[in-house]
């Protein structure tokens, strides 16, 4: 496997998370740290108690060492920063007794800083003996049992109303993964040398980590994570397989998991710079593991990341949109109508990049299904459809194949251009239809006169059924003279507006345009949010995750170019 070059991931696109709109064969969509609202202060009296327990080190009494820069010869610069990796394996209590320490805390934090600063800036520093030092420094602090989860009942975690735990520990935490990760972008750095320590075991003990409650370590994760990817050749078809058994956990086992959308986001990079053509475990991965994650309640977590990875595999191979285009149909919501717009901005993303000829392979189901949602009472869903008609290249794929499309949507636009309760559908319709006068007069006329044929026949069947049940109630009330109707049983009527005129004419249809309703183009489209309530928020967690600088807005370091 090729894994992305510099394209795969300097190009820093922007993403739109409301509308789910972004530029093809960029970065991958950051998960966002802080989608807290600010809001009253709030006092919780279990909030940050969860937090890990570490093995307290039984001898923690500190002495602060003299600075790496006093060192006089290699040899002693060498030895004085194996001590002070050394005194940063000592672990003090953060949960129990936040206060105690606080003299040797202070030691532990300036060594670590120091450290941080030192091998950032300074050259030849990394020597063989510091491998194994660093390495089992970062694991005696990182790796640890993770507390149990704040929703026991599997309850959806809402990053936009749930506050996080976020980890007591994180004054040195933090610091470590610094230190480990300016330790593997150090030009001193050898993987040769490092692969003894950094081996399966430690990527595993590491992919257990995503499952932190604290964002801010889940962010420190991903980017140390793509490190170890790019240096370690022999590790990423591991680093590959173990991500899978986590997907596969989370879809059918547990549905909860933290760290999905930061994963994801390294395989968004990974998948950048797949070689081709894609190898089949690749076509495995997408259809068996990125696909049925649509069918998790909590999608809204990790949906633009999974949206990239998907537009990623279709740019590589587009013989692929056919399946993923039918299995999404077939996981479409039912009930679920923010998640039904999600996929309608998912299937717009892979409109922009699909080609002509997997385009009328697909034509069919998706627009049967889009005529659906045109016709959703949720008017949001039906708003996000009725888009589809502002998009240059999705208008020139509907022109070249009229004929097809618009006997499919013509029945579900024109009833709604009269019977949807909201206005903004209703112009929006009329956008949509004066758009395929335009294209095919001809057309357009036929689609009418077959669809008033069509509603003839439903009127005519509505009247026998009504002829048939008044025989009956006839017959009843001959039968027995004290028979009585319990209900109306005449079949049910027309909804509204379907009874009124059926002429359709491209001026009716320009001076509803013209008359106060939505333009044609809009350049500014509506951003499709759930309305949200206003909780009231723990401002120390509010203060924390805004405070928190990402080890880096986006994966920019890209892996090494080799075939793995």
């Amino acid at each position: 496997m090729d894994v992305g070059g510099d394209e795969a991931t300097k190009n820093m696109g922007v993403y739109n998370l409301q509308v789910g709109n972004y530029n093809a064969g960029t970065a991958p969509p950051p998960t966002q740290i802080n989608k807290l609202k600010l809001g009253p202060a709030h006092i919780k009296k279990d909030k940050r108690q969860s937090s890990s327990r570490f093995n307290i080190s039984s001898n923690r009494e500190l002495q602060s060492l003299p600075p790496l820069e006093d060192a006089q010869t290699p040899q002693e610069r060498e030895e004085l920063f194996i001590q002070k990796i050394r005194q940063c394996c000592v672990l003090f209590d953060f949960v129990s007794d936040p206060l105690s320490d606080l003299k040797w805390k202070e030691v532990k934090r300036a060594a670590l800083h120091e450290m941080v600063d030192y091998v950032s800036i300074e050259r030849g520093v990394i020597t063989e003996a510091i491998y194994a030092e660093a390495v089992h420094m970062f694991a005696v602090n990182l790796f640890r049992t993770l507390p149990p989860s704040s929703n026991p009942n599997g309850a959806e975690f809402d990053p936009e109303e749930d506050e996080p735990n976020l980890e007591a520990a994180w004054p040195h935490l933090q610091l470590v993964y610094e230190f480990f990760l300016r330790f593997l972008e150090s030009s001193d750095f050898q993987p040769n040398i490092a692969k003894r320590y950094i081996d399966q075991k430690f990527v595993l003990q590491l992919l257990e980590l995503f499952d932190s409650e604290d964002p801010r370590e889940r962010d420190f994760l991903k980017t140390t994570l793509h490190r170890i990817y790019g240096k370690f050749l022999g590790l990423r078809a591991y680093i590959r397989k173990q991500i899978n058994n986590v997907f596969y956990s989370f879809i059918y086992e547990t549905e909860h998991h933290n760290g999905i959308a930061e994963l994801l986001e390294i395989l968004g990079s990974i998948i950048n710079g797949f070689a081709l053509p894609l190898k089949d475990e690749h076509k495995v991965f997408l259809v068996k593991v990125l696909l049925p994650l649509h069918k998790v309640k909590s999608l809204s977590v990790y949906h633009p990341q999974l949206a990239y990875c998907v537009v990623q595999f279709l740019e590589k191979d587009p013989s692929l949109t056919e399946p993923v285009v039918k299995c999404l149909l077939k996981f479409w919501p039912k009930t679920h109508s923010p998640k039904e717009v999600m996929f309608l901005n998912e299937l717009e993303e892979i409109l922009d990049v699909i080609e002509p000829g997997e385009f009328q392979k697909v034509m069919i189901p998706l627009f049967t299904q889009i005529a659906k949602c045109v016709s959703s009472p949720h008017f949001q869903v039906a708003e996000r459809a009725l888009y589809y008609w502002n998009n240059e290249y999705i208008m020139s794929l509907i022109g070249d194949n009229a004929a097809v499309i618009l006997p499919i949507m013509f029945p579900s636009l024109y009833r709604n251009s009269k019977s949807h309760w909201n206005k903004t559908i209703h112009g929006l319709i009329y956008n949509a239809l004066k758009l395929f006068m335009e294209m095919n007069q001809k057309l357009f006329d036929e689609c009418s006169q077959q669809y008033k044929l069509e509603r003839q026949k439903e009127k005519e069947k509505q009247k026998e059924r009504e002829q048939a049940w008044n025989r009956v109630e006839s017959l009843a009330k001959k039968n027995d003279p004290n028979y009585r109707p319990l209900s109306n049983t005449s079949a049910p009527t027309s909804p509204p507006g379907e009874n009124e005129d059926m002429d359709i004419s491209y001026e009716k249809i320009e001076a509803e345009v013209k008359d106060g309703r939505k333009p044609a183009n809009s350049d500014k489209m509506r951003i499709f949010l759930r309305k949200k309530s206003e909780l009231p928020l723990d401002t120390y967690t509010v203060r924390a995750l805004n405070d928190h600088k990402r080890a880096d807005e986006y994966l920019t370091t890209p892996p090494d170019v080799n075939k793995c």
